[in-house]
């Protein structure tokens, strides 16, 4: 009990001076041992890297879990060195959803089997988002914990003992000063002076030993680098690889679901899930199956009876003769018009539509009200 006492009234005094001397330097009181360059800049890199790396941990934590309540537990699951529960994914869910939707509406209704088919492929979207969040979770996320909580931590342990032994070195030395200044005054004191510089001696060869530690574990920063680079390089080839799935099931639904509106629309020559996103051309079924046949904006030949601008599309106010076979007509999808000569259309509506002799067979005249202008085909669904 008496040595730890000791023990603890000695450390004390030691914490005492130590921090006596820290604050004299930072006074400027007190002079200060100045580490070498080489020791100095390694410690600038240090500590960028540790605070660059914490950076990028912290938002690829973000990104691969938005959610904060459930970043908490994981964090509280590794503290306890306790498996983290498997969670499903939005897509999984949002899928399973759909599948359970579709038994309520009925499988063998349009709306039914493509819920189901777009529930199967969510559910694979889902299932690749949770392999790609595995994999940068171990190849990305866990050695950059590591260096954080394992290496940084050696780094800053050994950084603070340098600290502490420089400490103790300029304390040794203000008292060499001090005692050289009192021998000059009185031959009594030159034993104080030898006990100085032995202390002295002690200080500055604890110190290089712990400076020549700190360095090594410093230079080792550069392996760090090394391995982060090979790890971030992990990291890009999981999001490509998933990425790269993603856009290989949406192909896929596409033509799913334009292969099950096609038989569902049989009479709409429809070829586009989503005709809205096209270009500029819509490219009917009727031109792009036909050979010799061009879509009618790429059209370049003329025909009689139709005035064509030089570079620019059909003007029905040019067309010269009368038209034939008016009958009404159901718009399946949105369209937008390009320029004048078009009228733009709206899902479910009702318009009236008719042929002029000579006009390209893919495009009709569409009427609304008083709005005229030309409607595609494949746009239309003709009622009797």
């Amino acid at each position: 009990m008496d040595f730890n006492l000791k023990k603890l009234t000695s450390d004390a005094g030691v914490f005492f001076t130590r921090a006596v001397q820290f604050t004299e330097e930072k006074l400027g009181s007190a002079e200060k041992t100045e580490l070498d360059t080489h020791l100095e800049n390694l410690i600038a890199r240090a500590d960028c890297t540790k605070n660059w790396t914490e950076k990028i941990f912290r938002q690829t934590e973000v990104l691969l879990q938005p959610n904060p309540s459930a970043r908490i537990e994981e964090f509280f699951y590794e503290k306890l060195d306790k498996k983290i529960p498997s969670r499903t994914t939005n897509g999984e869910l949002l899928g399973q959803y759909m599948l359970d939707a579709a038994k309520d509406f009925g499988p063998g209704t349009p709306y039914g089997s493509t819920l189901i088919t777009v529930g199967e492929y969510q559910s694979r979207l889902g299932g690749a988002e949770r392999e790609f969040l595995q994999t940068s979770a171990i190849n990305f996320l866990t050695p950059l914990r590591n260096f954080l909580e394992g290496d940084w931590r050696t780094i800053s342990k050994e950084r603070r003992l340098l600290e502490n032994r420089r400490l103790d070195l300029d304390i040794c030395k203000a008292r060499v000063k001090k005692a050289k200044q009192a021998e000059a005054k009185a031959a009594l004191w030159s034993e104080e002076v030898d006990k100085a510089e032995q202390e002295l001696r002690v200080a500055q060869t604890e110190f290089d030993r712990q400076a020549e530690v700190t360095r090594l574990l410093l230079e080792g920063i550069s392996s760090t680098h090394v391995n982060h680079l090979r790890c971030l390089h992990e990291f890009v080839e999981a999001q490509a690889t998933y990425y790269a799935q993603c856009h290989q099931y949406m192909q896929e639904l596409q033509k799913e679901l334009s292969s099950a509106n096609s038989n569902t629309y049989p009479n709409s020559f429809a070829s586009n899930a989503n005709p809205s996103t096209s270009a500029t051309c819509p490219s009917p079924v009727s031109s792009a199956t036909l050979p010799g046949v061009s879509p009618p904006c790429l059209a370049s030949t003329s025909t009689p009876g139709i005035a064509r601008e030089p570079s620019g599309p059909l003007k029905i106010q040019d067309v010269q003769q009368p038209s034939t076979g008016h009958r009404k007509a159901k718009v399946l999808y949105d369209y937008d018009a390009h320029d004048t000569s078009e009228l733009s259309l709206l899902a479910d509506e009702l318009i009236t539509v008719y042929t002029v002799p000579g006009m390209d067979p893919d495009w009709l005249v569409g009427e609304r009200g008083n709005q005229k202008g030309k409607v595609p085909v494949t746009y239309l669904e003709l009622l009797s």
